[in-house]
């Protein structure tokens, strides 16, 4: 085989695309394998580039392929579609991309997850799966007993006052059927609760566990399931220049639109991890709750950007708070150390 440079690998369940250029960019491999047969061939391969766009199983092949002794590059999926041919889509035209991406200078790559990492991440992500789950179900008792003129106001302590009026038959008419039908999404509203919980102390005895993870939750807005979300996700924070990098990674600086000299700030971008964002902005939001100078723990910075906004700018606080967090959040993790409070904050 004529020595190869670079080689972009568009991956799949069962049938893989290999596109490989040697040193003077070169087409010297074109050609499909089989699932079985990927190892075979790389083993085969002296030490490379390799470049492969960062979805399901990314991860697990970057992985073997390293322990092969390549270099191997994950890519974001977005970051590849420029340099798809246009009006083409197959998976030749997907590796030559690939390939084709991972050899830019400006590129920036995806960290490989270790498997404990991806394991912790599975934890939230079966989490957020089963509470989604729970709204859905809390929704449609809601939903059934509003065909019958029962309805409470929303809330978690109102939906439980809804089960015990409808335990009480003595309080309404129900039909025997649907009394029936609404018990069983009662039973399984309460089942995911169990299993929210048991996930729940699962994350908990991870957080505590990792060293980066403690320090990260000494943040006020930052808990042990926040915490340990990003420690799971981000991996070497360093490959960041800085804490403004990484809060543009999790989609919470401005999208601009600026030209000529003139700079026009709109909505914040929502690009990287949508789950961390939303952790960020959740804590953020409870932050504020105690935001005034005369309650202990408040955030002085956040109680003067309210004063400035007005109240009705809640959500932006909210959000410039995340932001904010962000950026102590790479700090801490890039030089070390616990979170102290700032004696004194302004807002310019």
């Amino acid at each position: 085989m004529e020595q190869v440079s670079r080689i972009g690998l568009d991956l799949a369940k069962q049938v893989f695309q290999v596109h490989a250029v040697n040193a003077d960019e070169k087409v010297v491999v074109c050609r499909q394998l089989r699932r079985a047969e990927v190892l075979k061939f790389f083993a085969k391969v002296p030490p490379c580039f390799i470049g492969m766009e960062a979805c399901g199983s990314a991860h697990f092949w970057a992985r073997q392929l390293t322990d092969l002794g390549h270099t191997v590059r994950l890519i974001p999926a977005g970051d590849v579609k420029a340099y798809v041919k246009r009006g083409k889509k197959n998976d030749a035209v997907d590796a030559a991309a690939i390939c084709e991406a991972v050899g830019r200078p400006r590129q920036q790559f995806v960290p490989v997850k270790t498997p404990e990492q991806q394991a912790a991440l599975m934890l939230h992500r079966t989490r957020e799966m089963l509470v989604g789950q729970r709204t859905q179900l809390i929704n449609a008792v809601r939903a059934h007993l509003a065909e019958l003129g029962i309805v409470a106001a929303l809330g978690w302590n109102a939906f439980n006052g809804l089960v015990e009026v409808l335990k009480d038959g003595s309080r309404i008419e129900v039909p025997e059927l649907a009394r029936t039908a609404l018990n069983l999404l009662i039973d399984q509203v309460h089942a995911l609760g169990l299993q929210i919980k048991a996930l729940d102390k699962q994350i908990l005895a991870w957080h505590n566990k990792s060293e980066e993870s403690r320090r990260l939750a000494t943040i006020p807005g930052v808990g042990p399931h926040t915490a340990s979300a990003i420690v799971a996700t981000v991996g070497d924070v360093k490959r960041f220049p800085s804490g403004r990098r990484f809060a543009s990674w999790l989609g919470l600086v401005p999208r601009q639109n600026s030209t000529g000299g003139k700079t026009s700030l709109g909505s914040i971008t929502k690009a990287g991890d949508r789950y961390l964002r939303t952790l960020l902005v959740i804590g953020a939001t409870g932050t504020i709750r105690f935001a005034r100078k005369d309650v202990p723990g408040g955030n002085a910075w956040a109680a003067q950007l309210l004063a400035k906004k007005g109240k009705q700018q809640g959500r932006l606080v909210s959000v410039a708070l995340a932001n904010k967090t962000a950026r102590i959040v790479w700090a801490l993790l890039a030089r070390g150390g616990e979170y102290k409070a700032p004696t004194a904050a302004t807002v310019s």
